[in-house]
């Protein structure tokens, strides 16, 4: 039987959220700091396709400009009315609905279903579901270019994991990761490739061939740290820095009761109703891309179709009425403890915007790039672009940023236009899951129980190795004049 003391649907651990409060409240303070103690200056600005882009040569310093305190300190409440709003207000709505959505499916059995059917089938092959978990993940990462949506597949994953003797963290290895190291080995993304390649004025998906050995190689990089990772656990599952953290996860998810699930013909038309929802969202991702929607058609609609599954699997099982939308406000309050994190993330950027620093620092950094040899400038770009990921989450906005900066910039000092691009992927890939600043990954890292200093611990050797094997790749592409 059930235990029904067990929390269902999402839950975030109180703990992990109070400690990335004070981390992001941390940095607000800092750039706030920087706002009034670092020069201020802007470029000048034009559009392109719809976007505000920066004119090469025409910074000017603000001398007489500084941000007032009171709008630092009130940011958190002021950012709704800036540019970043959208995404912001965007991210809260998706999240509610998600955490609404899974309490249902969790009460209905169909997360369990799910689970119980990956496990007869690959119980003896699970190394096998491993590798094509993650090549199907970081393929949507590499082609469609999505990244927020991935977090309805996180708890999926973390309890598939947990039911095959592995970890969470291996189960935020399989979703959220997998599907942000697609964004570093990117192919056909239409944020990293198609808008990066347009600004260097770049034939679109040329030079593909050299991206897809980076895929490879990323794909190669990622499988063999999860392998040898859940390898180490089967050993000796303490060994894992979520493993009192997951303790309450593995009860939870006991599939002792395989057979009855399994046998339950409801939960059977559930099941189906609900992935039937998810195929048809797959739809929209794929539309999303070929028109170049930049996630306002896949975004919306994952959050519309995994509601509409959601309440349809509770139709189908029998949770209906009154109980049904019982469950899903249930669901949608268990996770709003993430909505102040979002709303932090977002009040950074308004102030970086309204600080007047971001091009102070774009400027400066522009002006150590001139003179450098093409080797030492190709990894310095690396660096600008992975340390821009702190401030900018959007791989869009930092490409509309910097890229009429560097692109000329490259030209001078010996970096083909095409070496760029890749640097810019590879760049602004996985640094998507580094900062406290990424919103997606605290969160992700919250439904686990896991602390921003425990996920560190647990990915630094990845982050390592991803980064020595893009240095190796951009000293090969200046080597060989890669276009």
């Amino acid at each position: 039987m059930e235990n029904k003391n067990i929390d269902m649907g999402l839950q975030l651990n109180k703990k992990t959220m109070i400690a990335l409060t004070l981390v992001l409240v941390t940095v607000l303070a800092f750039i706030g700091i920087l706002t009034q103690t670092m020069p201020r200056g802007e470029y000048e600005l034009a559009y392109h396709n719809g976007h505000e882009v920066i004119v090469n040569r025409t910074y000017k310093e603000l001398p007489d400009y500084k941000m007032p305190v009171w709008k630092i300190i009130l940011s958190p409440i002021l950012c709704f009315a800036s540019s970043q709003a959208f995404t912001g207000i965007t991210i809260i709505l998706m999240i509610v609905l998600i955490g609404g959505s899974f309490l249902i499916l969790d009460k209905c059995g169909i997360l369990k279903y799910i689970m119980a059917t990956l496990i007869k089938k690959f119980s003896h092959k699970k190394y096998t579901l491993m590798a094509v978990v993650v090549f199907v993940c970081m393929l949507l990462g590499s082609t469609a270019g999505i990244l927020e949506e991935s977090l309805t597949l996180v708890p999926i994953a973390v309890a598939i994991s947990l039911a095959l003797g592995w970890d969470s963290l291996v189960g935020l290895g399989l979703s959220l990761v997998s599907i942000a190291w697609g964004f570093t080995a990117a192919t056909f993304n239409p944020f990293n490739v198609v808008t990066v390649q347009k600004l260097a004025g770049l034939e679109i998906f040329s030079g593909l061939w050299l991206r897809l050995i980076v895929f490879v190689g990323v794909y190669s990089i990622l499988f063999l740290f999860l392998y040898l990772y859940a390898k180490r656990l089967e050993k000796n599952p303490t060994k894992s820095p979520a493993f009192e953290s997951d303790k309450a996860l593995r009860e939870k998810y006991n599939l002792s009761d395989t057979d009855v699930i399994l046998a339950d013909e409801n939960i059977r038309k559930g099941t189906r109703a609900f992935l039937t929802c998810i195929l048809i969202d797959l739809g929209f991702i794929t539309l999303d891309f070929i028109v170049g929607a930049g996630g306002v058609i896949s975004l919306p609609a994952m959050a519309i179709l995994f509601t509409t599954g959601g309440f349809l699997s509770g139709h189908f099982t029998g949770l209906r009425g009154k109980n049904l939308f019982k469950s899903f406000l249930q669901g949608a309050k268990s996770i709003a403890p993430a909505i102040p994190l979002i709303i932090f993330v977002v009040a950074i950027s308004y102030v970086l915007s309204e600080g007047k620093i971001m091009h102070t620092i774009l400027f400066e950094l522009y002006e150590l790039m001139k003179g450098l040899s093409p080797s030492v400038a190709i990894l310095l770009l690396f660096g600008v672009i992975a340390l821009l990921e702190f401030f900018i989450g959007s791989g869009t906005a930092k490409a509309f940023l910097i890229m009429p900066l560097v692109a000329p910039l490259s030209d001078l000092v010996g970096i083909t236009r095409q070496s760029v691009v890749t640097t810019f992927c590879m760049a602004d890939g996985f640094t998507n899951l580094l900062y406290p600043t990424s919103g997606i990954m605290i969160i992700a890292i919250g439904l686990i129980g896991v602390s921003y200093g425990k996920w560190i611990k647990w990915s630094y050797k990845l982050f390592i190795g991803e980064f020595i094997f893009s240095a190796a790749i951009m000293l090969l592409m200046v080597a060989i004049n890669y276009h």
